[in-house]
């Protein structure tokens, strides 16, 4: 049953999937962590459909990735933050492309305050000069049309304290690099709207894979810009066939058995450090759920980026 947010919580919590196809194991210890984490701090988890890369979406994705979410147990609540922005059909989760024009309002105010330009430079530019932009066309002043558009970082955030990892550290270079935040195509880029979603539902701490690790200090300093209050961080380990391999859509990983969840499910419980007692391998997917809620503990999570499985 989904709870109506009702603004008692102080702990906001989210899994936000990409619609790219079915989840798979990998993305199912993602938001078995990232609920559990939220329900075992009396908090609200909510569901984000992030569809801004349109490209990249499967059909019929979003509905296979709420079904399996709740053949596992999960059921999340509805966020009347962003209520307003909800349709009919999207049964209580916010759809990044339905927040088009908020986007648009936050990249015009960050326009208006001049860490936005316009750039020219190609992949393969970039590739050639070590990988990493080098604020080539921060002075330029092209126009926006048909280009990149990139945001300055005049101030990057170094480091921030992982719960899991504890202090973490970015290479200046990659911190203090000009993201894009708008693509030549037109589309919003990641890197912006996750910060915008994240400050519009009120996300108190952001539960997530280790293959998302570095990347938060752009966010953050992101948020520095937006001058708005910053989540806590917690990444989980990555699911691997062999080191540097994770469980990916990309990589055509094996979808969940939403028809029979409990082996999966009690792989995952194991995965995230909490192995299932053996009286409970006959439960009900609820049964285990609230058990693994009452039972939840960061601390038995491993302390590795990667593991096997």
């Amino acid at each position: 049953m989904k709870i109506v947010d009702d603004m008692t919580s102080t702990y906001r919590g989210r899994f936000a999937p990409s619609p790219s196809g079915p989840l798979h194991f990998g993305s199912l210890v993602a938001a078995l962590g990232s609920y559990l984490q939220a329900k075992a701090n009396n908090g609200l988890w909510f569901v984000r459909i992030e569809d801004i890369d349109k490209p990249r979406e499967q059909a019929g994705a979003v509905n296979q990735i709420l079904d399996a979410l709740e053949a596992f147990g999960m059921h999340w609540d509805k966020d009347s933050n962003t209520s307003q922005f909800l349709l009919p059909n999207d049964r209580d989760c916010l759809v990044q492309t339905h927040r088009l024009e908020r986007y648009q309002q936050i990249f015009e105010q960050l326009c208006q305050q001049q860490h936005l330009y316009a750039c020219e430079c190609t992949r393969k530019q970039i590739k050639l000069a070590g990988g990493l932009y080098q604020g080539t066309c921060q002075n330029k002043q092209l126009a926006f049309d048909n280009q990149a558009i990139r945001l300055h970082i005049a101030e990057p955030v170094l480091e921030f304290e992982d719960l899991l990892f504890g202090k973490t550290r970015s290479n200046h270079d990659f911190a203090s690099e000009d993201v894009i935040v708008k693509r030549r195509d037109g589309l919003f880029a990641y890197q912006l709207v996750v910060v915008i979603d994240d400050i519009d539902q009120g996300i108190t701490e952001v539960v997530r894979g280790a293959d998302i690790l570095e990347l938060t200090t752009r966010q953050l300093s992101l948020y520095n810009l937006l001058g708005a209050q910053q989540p806590s961080y917690l990444h989980l380990p990555l699911a691997v066939t062999k080191p540097g391999f994770k469980l990916s859509k990309q990589n055509h990983a094996t979808g969940i058995n939403i028809n029979d969840p409990t082996p999966e499910l009690i792989s995952a419980l194991s995965f995230l450090g909490l192995p299932v007692e053996a009286d409970l391998a006959s439960a009900s997917v609820n049964e285990i759920i609230n058990w693994a809620t009452s039972k939840w503990n960061i601390n038995n999570i491993p302390k590795q980026t990667e593991l096997l499985v």
